[in-house]
Order: C-alpha cells, then structure tokens, then sequence
C-alpha cells in the first residue's frame, strides 16, 4: 500500500535546481528513503525527465555497491566505506551530456570522503542532488554544516495523524487511539496484528536507534543510557532538568551518574531524533529559562514500546501528538509562563507561574495553545484558560480538547478547538 507524504514530497520540489545538496534527516524508518526513491522518483518521471537522466544510488545496497566495483568482503574486512573515487567513476559514465541530472543518493554517510564528493558535485550546473543518511553520524543535527553552508534541509517526521487515516481502516475516534498507541512508523502503521506492531516497535528501539547511539558516542555504561530512556518515557510532558534527573537516579537506583552525564545523554537522544524538548519562555518577561525543560517523543509509538505499553495516559499522549504536528507545520514551540502576583488567604502578595503548554512562533506570527483532554465543566474551562487571561497581547490563544465540540470562540477571543479538526485540516487555527 502506498502512503502519500505529499507534504515532504512538495517541500522536495520547491527545492529543485536550488544550487545546494538537499539532506533528507529524521528518525530511522520514518520514510525517506521511500520518500526520495519512489515518491520524488515517480514526481521526476511523471515531470518528463528522462529515466537516465534519475541516477539512484543506494550505499546500502550489495547490488549498487558491485555497480561500482565494490568488494563487500573486502570493506568489510577493511572496516570503511565506499570508495569515493569509484563512486564518482561511476557517476562520470552515466553523465553523456548538458541536460540536467538528478542524484538520488540513499544512506550516502556510507561512502567515505561524502561531503567532499557533494561538495564537488555542487559546481557541476547540471547536476541536482539529493541524499538521505540514517545511521548515527548522519543523523546528528549539524550535518548541514557538513556541506559548508550548502546544504538545505528537509526534516521528516513519522506519519501525521491526517497521513495516518489516509490508509487506516476505521473512523478518526478508533483511529486517533491506534494513532497515540503505536505511532506512526509506516512500517509499523501498514501492519495488521498488534501483536507484531508491539514486536516491530521493540526491535527497532533495541535494535536500532539504541545501537547507533552506543556505535556514535562509545557509550560505555548502556544501562545508564537505558535507565533515562525509561525515565523520560514516563514523564512525557513533565518539567524536567539534569540535576532533578540525577537526583532520580540516586533514590530510585542508587546510582552515582553526574548531572553532566545525563545533559550529554539527552543530547545524544536529541541528536538521534528520538526526542524533542521544549524550552520555557517567559511570556511578559519575553526571556527565555534555561532550565527545566519538556521532552516529547517523535514517535509514541516508539515511546510506548520503551515502556511495554504500559502507563498510557492519554492526557500527555495528547499533548505529545500535538507538539509533534506543531512542528511538523514549521513552527517553533516552546512551553510559555505566565508569572502572576496574587494575594493569598492572608492578603499576602505571592508570585505564581502559570503554563501555556505551547507557545508557537512563525516568523512574526504567533499562536498560544494549551491542550486539554476533556473539559466536563465550566469550572475545568475556567482552569485552563486561567493563563489565556493573564496574557496582555493580541496574538491568537486556542484550546485544544479531545471532547467533541464545534469550533467556537468565546468572549475573550478564545477558540476552542477539538482535536480532530486540528490534526486533520492544517488551516483550523489559522481560521
């Protein structure tokens, strides 16, 4: 079955002829190499682009690599990549003439020398370059900087809850419930049993992302590494900071890891794309606080398989599908305070904070969301919009909830909005 990513696949064709390397980065097994191989390939045919004039190449592949005289045994042995300069032998014999070409290259960080190779490539006017890379070096988040400020980035994120539907089975309300259990891992979402998407999300954390990153930083104690994953998998959504993690770790399992250490673990998580944090800002103070931060998963699925599917809880499950469609749509997000004076019992004058989950900026756009499963009544209404109320600009303040209710807007500007119309129609906050 064919999943249609036609927003990644249009962002790839606004970037032809553009004069730079387009990378294609995101977490392992989100769906760019389809993306660029079958996708983007089929857009380049249907173009009218002459089929020798698409050179595929997949540094993954054994076929491929004999293409150009490559000996597996022997990189094996020798324990490096592919040669770049047979690599380019081959890419010069397919070049016979002026007309434009496109390279579609799949997990290029297995050549050796790569980034000079693309680099070169950038002179050539007839040559239009495009490349995924998928293990641990190539998924670090400065590889832009790998192609000398030459390099344009497409990030990609496992399937929106709207690409989601547009192959699953069933309404939206089972749907968003598959949707927050098993994520959106194509590979994950085309399959039929529970039982082996359970398996599949398992795999591929142990197998997968957790070993790329112990090959990339030459972790040494992986239990520690582990032992977070678990940590952050059950506080999706939660304040969190190194110090406060440390001190988690010493009363819970008596261990002696450095704050340090864990900053450097989240980094890596970071890099990896696995997870995501938010930074708080200070609202009227238009300061951001460095510490304590949210982490989001990219991937619930992923998330919940860290977990063996325990703990489910569906109010910051939520909150993690709308942060991940946030920036997904390109916005900038970060979790806003509110500081407020109020006198308390006493008529004494104390300082609070109060959260907006999401602050989100565009450009010189931006839009404040808070998200709430349910709101039974008035009095839980009045309790989330609480730091709405004490914003005092003008920019748009939305309420997401889970309940079924049309959109509306109250007479303090705020529109509520259910979460079904924010996922699946991409113009519903801007209406």
């Amino acid at each position: 079955m064919i999943i249609q990513r036609d927003f990644y696949l249009n962002k790839l064709i606004k970037r032809k002829h553009n004069g730079q390397v387009k990378v294609i980065t995101g977490i392992r097994r989100c769906g760019k190499s389809y993306l660029l191989n079958n996708l983007f390939y089929d857009h380049l045919l249907n173009c009218g682009v002459d089929e020798q004039h698409i050179i595929r190449f997949a540094f993954d592949s054994a076929d491929d690599l004999i293409l150009i005289g490559e000996s597996l045994i022997k990189m094996q042995k020798e324990k490096r990549g592919a040669d770049p300069e047979k690599f380019m032998e081959y890419i010069r014999s397919k070049i016979v003439d002026k007309e434009m070409y496109y390279l579609l290259l799949d997990e290029v960080q297995l050549m050796d020398c790569f980034e000079t190779v693309l680099n070169g490539y950038l002179r050539h006017d007839n040559m239009d370059v495009f490349v995924t890379g998928s293990n641990a070096k190539f998924l670090s988040k400065d590889i832009i900087t790998e192609f000398a400020g030459r390099g344009d980035e497409i990030h990609m994120y496992p399937l929106s809850f709207a690409e989601f539907m547009s192959v699953y089975n069933g309404d939206k309300y089972e749907g968003l419930s598959e949707y927050m259990l098993y994520g959106g891992i194509p590979q994950v979402v085309l399959m039929d049993e529970e039982d082996d998407k359970a398996k599949v999300l398992q795999n591929l954390f142990e197998e997968i992302y957790i070993k790329d990153i112990f090959r990339r930083h030459k972790i040494k104690n992986q239990g520690e590494l582990e032992d977070l994953l678990n940590i952050l998998s059950s506080s999706i959504g939660s304040l969190s900071n190194p110090e406060k993690l440390k001190n988690t770790f010493r009363s819970v399992k008596k261990s002696s890891i450095t704050s340090n250490t864990i900053k450097k673990y989240l980094d890596y998580l970071e890099d990896s794309f696995l997870i995501e944090s938010a930074q708080r800002y200070d609202i009227k103070g238009k300061t951001y606080i460095e510490t304590p931060k949210k982490y989001y998963f990219s991937d619930l699925g992923l998330r919940n398989a860290r977990i063996n599917f325990r703990q489910i809880e569906q109010t910051h499950s939520m909150e993690n599908v709308i942060y991940n469609e946030l920036c997904m749509r390109g916005y900038n997000v970060d979790v806003g305070v509110v500081i407020v004076s109020e006198r308390d019992e006493k008529g004494n004058s104390v300082r609070k904070q109060l959260e907006v989950d999401f602050v989100c900026n565009s450009g010189s756009r931006r839009i404040y969301i808070q998200s709430a499963y349910s709101l039974p009544d008035e009095e839980k209404r009045a309790q989330e919009i609480r730091p709405f109320r004490k914003i005092d600009d003008s920019f748009k303040k939305i309420l997401i909830t889970r309940d079924i209710v049309k959109a509306n807007y109250d007479s303090n500007g705020i529109l509520t909005l259910n979460i079904f119309d924010f996922l699946l129609d991409p113009t519903a906050i801007e209406k």
